[in-house]
C-alpha cells in the first residue's frame, strides 16, 4: 500500500510541476504618457506654474527697482545713515520674501503634481491588474522599471491590451 502511494506521488509530481506559468510584460511609462488624463493634468500644472512664474517676476522687478533706489540713495551724501540702514533692511526683508515665495511655489507645484498624477497612475495600475486577471497571467513585468534583463519568447507584451482596456489607441 505504501509503495502504491509513493508511486502515485511520483507520477503526479511532474504533472504538478508542469503547471503553465503565463508571463507578460508591459511598458507602463509608454501608456502613461499617452493617457488623456495626463495631458489634462500637465495643462493644469502648466497654468499654475505660469502664474507662479509671473508673480515671481513681479517680485523680482519690484526688488530691482528698490535696489536701484537704494543704490542711488547710498551715493547721496545728504541721505542720513538711519534712512540708508532702514532701506537696506527693507531690501533684505524683500529678498527673504522672494526666497520664501520661491520655496513655497516649488513645494506647492510638487504637491499638486502628486495630487493630479496619483489617480492617473492608480487607473493605469488597475487596468494592468484587470488585464492580468482576465488573461490568466502569473506575472507581469513593467519594462519602464529596468529590473528584467531578458524576456523569452514565452512572454507576451500586454501593453496594447492595457491601452485597449483604457480606451487608448
Amino acid at each position: 500500500m505504501f509503495k502504491k502511494i509513493i508511486l502515485a506521488a511520483l507520477v503526479a509530481a511532474p504533472l504538478c510541476l508542469s503547471a503553465q506559468v503565463k508571463l507578460g510584460y508591459v511598458n507602463s511609462q509608454e501608456i502613461f504618457n499617452v493617457m488623456p488624463e495626463k495631458a489634462t493634468a500637465e495643462s493644469t500644472l502648466k497654468t499654475v506654474s505660469d502664474k507662479y512664474e509671473t508673480e515671481f517676476k513681479n517680485l523680482q522687478n519690484a526688488f530691482q527697482e528698490k535696489l536701484k533706489k537704494y543704490e542711488t540713495e547710498a551715493q547721496d551724501t545728504a541721505t542720513p545713515d538711519a534712512i540708508k540702514e532702514r532701506h537696506q533692511q527693507e531690501l533684505q526683508e524683500e529678498y527673504t520674501k522672494i526666497q520664501n515665495f520661491q520655496q513655497t511655489a516649488s513645494q506647492d507645484l510638487q504637491k499638486q503634481q502628486e495630487t493630479l498624477l496619483a489617480p492617473i497612475s492608480q487607473k493605469l495600475q488597475n487596468a494592468i491588474q484587470a488585464v492580468g486577471a482576465e488573461g490568466g497571467f502569473t506575472f507581469i513585468y513593467d519594462l519602464s522599471v529596468p529590473a528584467i534583463v531578458y524576456t523569452g519568447t514565452g512572454a507576451e507584451d500586454i501593453t496594447a491590451k492595457v491601452k485597449a482596456k483604457l480606451g487608448i489607441k
